[in-house]
């Protein structure tokens, strides 16, 4: 597994003077632990609502089935492994009853599913909402009967309202910029503020919905800030050899924020704690900043390396 970010941390310590070589070596033995771990994300929503278009903008598309049943050709849930990251694609609900009842057990029954330590496996799920559809009764029902129940941390429930473009027909978005206009940016406010009032209200957990388009490739880079925020802190850097690297794709946002910069401030601090767990581990005491400096300095340059493509690279 070609793990970019824990392959180059290695490397620098392999190279560096640091004069312990029996805790040297036994920190390249956590981190080649670290390169172990698996990082899983679901998607779930309403068919239609666009879980493959939106796999497809923020992943690499060079993507290997495995297989969640015996047989995963009939299995409705559909795995994907991309280097560190699973991919837990749910079949779309809403279509039918019978079928729909048979899909609610696999994904609680997958939510349900522990690792070899005992902890859920699966890290966050992305329910996904069709923003040009008025009527999000499936939606709600997903996240009420059956994620919120087993999810275990609704902490790592995200909520991301897709097709943004055509939530008033087509009207008011800019089709020339790939950006809404300013009505239409008024209306989706709304919306998310609707939808978070009405999540609120039947399960009484609090969310923070966000608009995109996975057709014009915009907000994307907000939808995946927002899906880090919501990952395990330690696990956040796994992602990073898995994402799309066009980019193109990251360029369109809302510009409330500098999403691109913050999802490498974040990659950074999570790459940190999980180098901070390895040192611990192999020596009593120590942390990357005092057991080896050399690392320090290195996990920025290594994280503007890897993430490049996304632009607005830090300091």
């Amino acid at each position: 597994m070609d793990n970019k970010i824990l392959n180059n941390i290695e490397n620098e310590l392999r190279n560096s003077s640091f004069d312990k070589v029996e805790n040297k070596e036994n920190i390249i033995r956590h981190i080649e632990q670290l390169k172990k771990q698996k990082l899983n994300v679901m998607f779930a929503g309403a068919t239609g609502v666009g879980k493959s278009s939106t796999i497809n903008a923020i992943f690499n598309m060079e993507i290997a089935k495995v297989g969640y049943h015996v047989d995963p050709e009939t299995a409705a849930i559909q795995k994907y492994e991309i280097d560190n990251m699973v991919l837990w694609d749910t079949p779309g609900l809403g279509d039918n009853p019978e079928k729909d009842k048979k899909y609610a057990i696999e994904i609680a029954n997958a939510l349900k599913q522990k690792d070899e330590n005992g902890e859920l496996l699966i890290d966050e799920v992305v329910v996904l909402i069709d923003g040009s559809n008025r009527d999000m009764k499936t939606a709600y029902e997903v996240i009420e009967n059956i994620i919120v129940p087993y999810i275990g941390d609704t902490k790592r429930i995200v909520i991301a309202i897709n097709q943004c473009d055509m939530a008033l027909k087509g009207r008011y978005w800019n089709y020339d910029i790939s950006q809404p206009d300013q009505q239409l940016v008024s209306f989706l406010n709304e919306k998310v503020i609707s939808v978070r009032n009405r999540i609120s209200e039947t399960t009484g957990i609090v969310t923070n919905p966000i608009y995109y388009s996975a057709l014009h490739h915009y907000n994307i880079s907000k939808l995946l800030l927002t899906m880090i925020t919501s990952m395990p802190e330690t696990k956040r850097f796994l992602f990073t050899d898995s994402l799309n690297k066009n980019p193109e794709i990251w360029k369109r946002n809302d510009e409330l924020e500098d999403y691109n910069n913050k999802i490498q401030e974040e990659v950074k601090g999570s790459l940190s704690k999980a180098l901070d767990g390895a040192a611990k581990g192999a020596a009593a005491g120590a942390t990357v900043g005092g057991l080896i400096p050399v690392i320090g300095p290195t996990v920025g340059a290594v994280v503007g390396a890897v993430l490049g493509f996304l632009g607005g690279l830090m300091e």
